[in-house]
């Protein structure tokens, strides 16, 4: 007797490119793989319930690949040496360094207006000082630096007109054109972090995930790992909230030539297919290397002998945080306002690259 019934959406016979698109995409959700079995095959996506059955009927299962333990590292010792103590004051530039950021600070030559007080030299250097010891904006030093007033309020109107974002944007061209690379990068990574927040007020809120209290620091950088763009929020506002802005500032500060995104599972989903849409973006998904992934039982896709290994770019995000964290001003929010917290992480990063180019 002949048997009845609906027809399967995928075929036995489709069995093999089934198994073909998982080897192409091994860490793909459900979801992710209907989408892609849609655009391979030219038809419509089938369920994931559906798709959850033809691929156990293929005998491909998710499996968490085995997890190799590292050797011990051998003990360091880290601490301040005379060789920290011997460096230059916190916060002072060289001449080579104030001539790459000069023209940015100075008044020009025959400017109107009331003469310059203080030495704009100075004043940058007091704010380097704030930013890599973290003290408070009257505990800088009287009779090294100007007075504290006149280098805050000096402070709030290079934020506000964004000197330090132009001085990190002309040095992070710089550095890529001095070790050969395009002046504008064509692939970037986005992460975010969660950080602390002071009692001096402003936007602050839970992250429930971190179990932090305070505000999450939006970061989108090259492949080099030099910011292209920094977005202030809230600790409760979720990575794909804040994602749209912080492609679109870089989009605006590269002249549209980012081609290629890398981003963690946060930004999955909804999030990554938006980004596409309005940004012509491309946002490639890295995901964890411990992440179970598809395998066929009687014919395994993935030998044991080779080790899984994850694209590099998407943890250059990670050491751009561990850089930005060598300032202590940056390890908590003590500003109110999210522009003046985002200068601070600007000059951080021209202050670094200020030791690269000089």
């Amino acid at each position: 007797m002949a048997k009845t019934g609906r027809p399967p959406s995928i075929h036995p016979r489709r069995y093999e490119a089934l198994r073909k698109l998982v080897q192409a995409h091994p860490q793909a959700t459900l979801p992710e793989l209907a989408q892609a079995w849609a655009e391979w095959t030219g038809c419509d996506a089938p369920s994931t319930v559906t798709l959850a059955k033809t691929l156990r009927l293929a005998g491909l299962q998710r499996q968490r690949p085995p997890q190799r333990t590292p050797a011990r590292a051998v003990r360091q010792r880290y601490g301040y040496t005379e060789r920290h103590r011997a460096g230059p004051a916190h916060g002072a530039l060289t001449d080579a360094e104030w001539a790459l950021a000069s023209d940015l600070f100075e008044q020009p030559a025959g400017a109107r207006g009331r003469p310059a007080v203080h030495d704009r030299r100075a004043m940058v250097e007091a704010c380097c000082y704030i930013l890599r010891t973290g003290a408070s904006w009257r505990s800088l030093p009287a009779g090294i630096y100007p007075p504290w007033p006149s280098v805050q309020k000096a402070f709030v109107l290079w934020a506000r007109d964004g000197r330090f974002d132009q001085l990190q944007q002309r040095l992070r061209q710089q550095w890529r054109v001095r070790i050969e690379r395009a002046a504008q990068p064509s692939e970037a990574v986005i992460d975010s972090q969660s950080t602390r927040g002071s009692a001096q007020g402003g936007a602050l809120d839970f992250d429930a995930g971190k179990k932090v209290k305070g505000r999450k620091r939006h970061l989108v950088v090259d492949t080099l790992g030099l910011l292209l763009a920094v977005v202030i929020t809230s600790a409760a506002v979720p990575d794909r909230a804040a994602a749209a802005q912080a492609v679109r500032q870089t989009c605006a500060r590269t002249s549209h030539s980012i081609t290629t995104l890398w981003a963690d599972s946060a930004y999955a989903g909804q999030c990554a297919q938006d980004i596409e849409q309005r940004t012509q973006v491309r946002v490639n998904i890295v995901r964890a290397s411990t992440r179970a992934r598809w395998d066929d039982a009687q014919h395994s896709l993935w030998p044991e002998q080779v080790p899984v290994t994850m694209p590099a770019r998407r943890w250059v995000v990670e050491r751009t945080h561990a850089w930005l964290e060598r300032h202590r001003r940056l390890v908590m929010h003590h500003e109110r306002k999210p522009i003046y917290a985002s200068a601070w992480v600007w000059l951080a990063q021209a202050r670094m690259l200020l030791r690269r180019l000089a």
